[in-house]
């Protein structure tokens, strides 16, 4: 389907205003004066939406392929041969520098603007609307760096203090060539930022804008990235508060339609008027009123999915394309009487947090409080679930599988396995089709040291800007 992306805000406009494409195309952009867009509090407020517009509108982030490109880069997916074999080089890890994840570009234009608002909201005296618009633009600035990293760098806990990651850019000026960050620079300067973005932003913003309790959940995933369990504990349990809803059996898949917002802790607009379909037609699309997709749930893990598991039928469904069976992913089919595949984008979950906590937990010795946090998911997925008794390796194991159950489809897996030091290793002897005959992976083994882990850095990026390293490998 046609996309109509709307921009919504003259300050996003006139952040892009004036600008050649050629211009647009490299890091770190070109901009106009914006000084001028931050006279008023409405002025704020529209380069506030701008810079939101900037994520639903980046076709490589939340409202794009970041919903299904790292799980076909690890083992929840395997290509459909009757799809249109979509992001083949993403599944068989042969990207290039020339042919690389466009997250890089798209991200910086959303922290240009997350930067013009920290330069200029000090115009503004102390209080609750200077302290939240800022807090929101930090939270934004930080959440990007983070998830670029996760992109083209090792995480935390498997780089060494030299290895390198994206700049950590603060500065709206467009002349500057920054060079890389160490990966480890670059997790101080996003916990900084989320950190302070915690003290200022305000508790009713909603789901659609960072609030309180969305920030200390990005926090809590970046500590567990950083395996810094006791802040990862903290944090989360800052978000979750007392009683964690992570959504009931009864509600959980009205997640997935947009009728409820119970257990979302920050989400993407994607309004009919927006209608962006891409989180969907990753997926499949409708053909003579049957399903056929681009990409399909791996025969194994598919087994994974309990039929007593509410997850199963809001994530998957089993159905014929051209006499053949699949295990289609429906997770972003739409909503109610709305477009095809035109759906918010779930950026955090109660649910992941609740599992950040139960890993961290786990971790630091606390296996009864891990064991808590598991059996409390597991309630709000399982019917009939009664509690488990789960201690050592088992246990984690557990945290670890309820995990990749979760979070399937989101965007989590391969950066999961990167975070865990462990290879992604792929069934080769079943195919696409539900019974598991079909094409197997051709592709089999991505051993964890394996320089693909990190994509590379647009080529275009580093012929301009030539203090910027390329990942090793490439």
């Amino acid at each position: 389907m046609k996309k109509k992306i709307i921009y919504l805000s003259f300050a996003a406009a006139l952040l892009l205003n004036g600008c050649k494409k050629s211009e647009l195309d490299l890091f770190p952009y070109n901009q106009e004066e914006t000084g001028q867009a931050f006279n008023t509090q409405s002025d704020v407020t529209l380069a506030v939406n701008g810079m939101y517009q900037g994520i639903t509108a980046s076709g490589s982030y939340y409202n794009g392929a970041w919903n299904i490109v790292p799980d076909l880069l690890a083992d929840n997916l395997i290509i459909n041969q009757a799809g249109r074999l979509s992001q083949k080089l993403y599944g068989e890890w042969r990207y290039t520098a020339s042919a690389t994840y466009p997250l890089f570009n798209g991200g910086y234009t959303i922290i240009r603007r997350a930067n013009a608002i920290l330069e200029n909201i000090d115009k503004f005296p102390a209080g609750a609307f200077h302290d939240n618009a800022m807090g929101e633009a930090l939270a934004v600035r930080a959440l990007v760096h983070f998830d670029m990293s996760r992109v083209y760098s090792k995480t935390y806990a498997n780089a060494s203090a030299s290895d390198l990651t994206v700049p950590y850019v603060t500065v709206t000026d467009p002349s500057i060539k920054p060079s890389n960050e160490t990966v480890k620079g670059l997790y101080d300067k996003v916990i900084a930022d989320l950190t302070q973005a915690a003290s200022l932003v305000g508790t009713t913003n909603g789901v659609y804008r960072f609030n309180k309790n969305s920030v200390n959940a990005i926090l809590s995933r970046v500590y567990l990235y950083k395996a810094d369990y006791a802040n990862t504990i903290t944090t989360a349990t800052a978000a979750l508060g007392a009683s964690p809803n992570v959504a009931d059996i009864a509600t959980f898949p009205k997640i997935w339609t947009d009728e409820t917002t119970t257990g979302v802790l920050f989400k993407i607009a994607n309004t009919s008027l927006d209608n962006i379909n891409t989180q969907g037609t990753n997926y499949y699309q409708i053909v003579g009123g049957q399903i056929k997709s681009e990409y399909v749930v791996e025969y194994n893990f598919f087994q994974q999915f309990a039929s007593n598991d509410v997850r199963k039928s809001s994530y998957i469904q089993t159905s014929p394309y051209n006499g053949v069976s699949y295990n289609h992913v429906i997770k972003y089919g739409g909503r109610p009487g709305g477009a095809a595949g035109v759906i918010d984008a779930k950026v955090i979950r109660a649910a992941e947090v609740l599992l950040n906590r139960a890993e961290a937990y786990y971790r630091s010795g606390l296996e009864s409080s891990a064991l808590a946090d598991l059996q409390l998911l597991k309630r709000n997925r399982y019917t009939g679930y009664v509690n488990e008794v789960l201690a050592g390796q088992a246990l984690l194991n557990e945290i670890l599988r309820q995990r990749r159950l979760e979070l399937a489809f989101e965007g989590d897996r391969f950066f999961d396995l990167k975070r865990l030091g462990l290879p992604v290793v792929r069934d080769q002897t079943h195919g696409e089709k539900a019974d598991g005959s079909g094409t197997p992976y051709v592709f089999g083994t991505l051993a964890a040291s394996d320089f693909r882990f990190q994509l590379p850095l647009p080529q275009a990026e580093i012929t301009f800007n030539d203090n910027l390293k390329q990942n090793p490998g490439y």
